[in-house]
This record gives C-alpha cells, structure tokens and sequence, in this order.
C-alpha cells in the first residue's frame, strides 16, 4: 500500500509542525491535478468532485484529531480522506474502480471508507453524513471511548433540514462533534445569494451549548485554531462546535476542468479565488518565516509526484472487482 500520512495532533496551535501541514495540502492538491489530468481518459468510471482550492480546511481540521477519532464525509470527499491519514494508492484504486480500492471498487469517488483511519465513510446525499456523523458522535457519547467526531459538509447541505436537526440534537446531548461547513459559495451552480437570506451561513447558538466560529477556510492558520478550540470542547466533554470555513471551490461542481463556459459564474470570481490560493498563503508565511525555499518546496513536489505516479501505476494494473462477487459487502450479519 501506499504512503499513509498520521494525523497530527499536539496539546496546542503553535505546538503543529506548519511546514508537514503545508506538505499535505501540496500533497492534496498535486493529486487533485492529476485527477483532472487523467480523468479525461475516461478509465476513471466515477464521476469526481475535486477539491481544489479548499485543501486548508481538510488539513486544518484534521491535524487536531487523533487516528481513532472519527471523519464523516461528503462527496467532495479526496482531500478529507488524505488528510485524515488514508491511503493514496488505495484511494486511486477506489477511482478506478478497481478491487484494491479503499472501497473494494464498490464506492468510486463519492463513496470513500477506511475504518483504519477512522474515515468512516463519504455520501453522495447532500447532507447524508450530517446525521451519521451525529449517531458516530452519539455511540462515542455512550461508550465513553473519548472519540470525537468531525462531519465536513458543503453550503448545499445547509439547505438542508436534517443539519439543524442534528445540530439541536447534538446540542442536547453534548456530543462531542465538530460540525464542518465548508462554503464554497455554489451548490452545484447555484450561488448563496439565490438561496439563503442572510450574507453567509453562519449560525449562532448559546455559547454554552455550542461553540460556533467563523474562519477564512484559505488560511490553515486560521482554520487550525478554531478546529484546536473544537477539539478541545469536545474532549472535556462540552458539547458540539459549529464552524463555518468560507472557501471556494476553482472547478465545476463535478468532473475535470474549468466550467465557466456555463455561464453561472465569472471568469473574474475565479481567479480572485485563485489569487487568494490557501497553499500558497501558507507558503508565504513559512518563507517569511525562513522555513520553506523554492528548493524544499521543489523536493517535496518531486517526493509528491512519484508517490501519485506509482499510485496511478499500480491502480491501472489491478484488477476490478469480479461479476461473481458482486453480493459481497451488502450486508454484515
């Protein structure tokens, strides 16, 4: 199997090794761009949310949890999945579908599941991992494991009933989840403003039943304190935290490629986001800081690369699930 990265996790912010964390967002964003390099092959039978330009709040969040502690997921689900500590070879298996796949070439891209680093799956349903995620946190609750549970979701999903549902629930049982919106301003190409009422999707709760924040999903250092004050919460046993991560995302809703020839959205929006690119805010930092130089950023991308071209290797190469074992993994007795 592939390299498998360990989250990071230390009693405080300033303890994280910043340089290792901008290593994973490299890391997740490289692999997103050859996705979108290959994807056009058409050997990649599932469809791909890419989540390029949002690699800040996967690694900002998950550096502060251990590996037991648990991910649910959406179907933008790749950078999750590899910050959490997954698998890559596995994962690029997964996307072609292929029987070595993290999903056993069952799930393809939107369905993405490792119990051995705790990323307990990803759904296609807008909103489907809110209430799963919930329950997980729920079960930790009343085993007393000292889990907790991170639920990344999307702006769509805050369309959707079941999150507020959720959220009171959680609220009412102190449940150590950390609720993640990730608002990149679409659902699929329709804009915030044509379905929410206020500026932004930020909720507001008592303080004491739950800890709500809202940070620039484009800076790690940001993101990174708010999930650490999460975190924090949730093992002392004081309930829930909402935070809401303003990112964009650089491509269309699914597949490869640029998608303004739609119409929805302006070629001037994007590259304003594209300017604001959260690896390279981070990059700057860590240069100022005297710790990062073009030729350790040039080293860790060749490391990068060869890791992502094995993966691919080995993914063509094996086999897809047989016809005759199309019933296994249906059901668990």
């Amino acid at each position: 199997m592939g390299k498998v990265d360990e989250p990071v996790r230390t009693g405080t912010t300033g303890g994280l090794d910043h340089l290792e964390l901008f290593r994973r967002m490299l890391r997740i964003r490289r692999y997103q761009l050859r996705i979108e390099t290959e994807y056009h092959e058409d050997q990649m039978k599932t469809p791909v949310h890419l989540c390029l330009g949002q690699e800040a709040v996967a690694v900002g969040v998950t550096a502060v949890l251990t590996r037991e502690d648990y991910v649910v997921s959406n179907h933008r689900s790749h950078g999750h999945y590899l910050a959490k500590g997954g698998d890559l070879e596995a994962l690029t298996a997964e996307l072609f579908n292929r029987e070595t796949g993290c999903s056993k070439g069952r799930g393809g891209s939107m369905h993405v599941v490792d119990p051995k680093v705790s990323h307990l799956g990803s759904s296609s349903i807008v909103g489907g991992g809110i209430p799963i995620g919930t329950g997980h946190a729920l079960a930790s609750r009343m085993k007393g494991d000292g889990r907790i549970t991170a639920v990344f979701f999307g702006d769509g999903a805050a369309d959707e009933g079941v999150l507020y549902e959720s959220v009171n629930f959680a609220m009412l049982r102190r449940l150590p989840v950390i609720y993640v919106l990730e608002n990149n301003q679409y659902s699929v190409c329709s804009p915030i403003a044509r379905r929410q009422a206020g500026p932004s999707l930020f909720h507001q709760a008592p303080s004491d039943k739950l800890l709500t924040a809202q940070v620039d999903g484009n800076k790690l250092l940001d993101v990174l304190a708010a999930a650490e004050k999460a975190a924090d919460r949730a093992r002392r046993g004081e309930g829930p935290s909402f935070i809401e991560c303003v990112t964009y995302r650089w491509r269309g809703h699914a597949g490869a490629g640029s998608d303004v020839h739609l119409g929805y959205r302006p070629v001037e929006e994007i590259q304003c986001a594209i300017d604001h690119c959260p690896v390279a805010e981070l990059a700057q930092r860590l240069e100022a800081e005297g710790r990062l130089t073009p030729s350790i950023q040039a080293a860790m991308e060749q490391e990068i690369d060869r890791e992502i071209d094995q993966a691919f290797l080995l993914a063509k190469a094996a086999p897809l699930p047989r016809p005759e074992d199309l019933g296994l993994y249906l059901y668990k007795e």
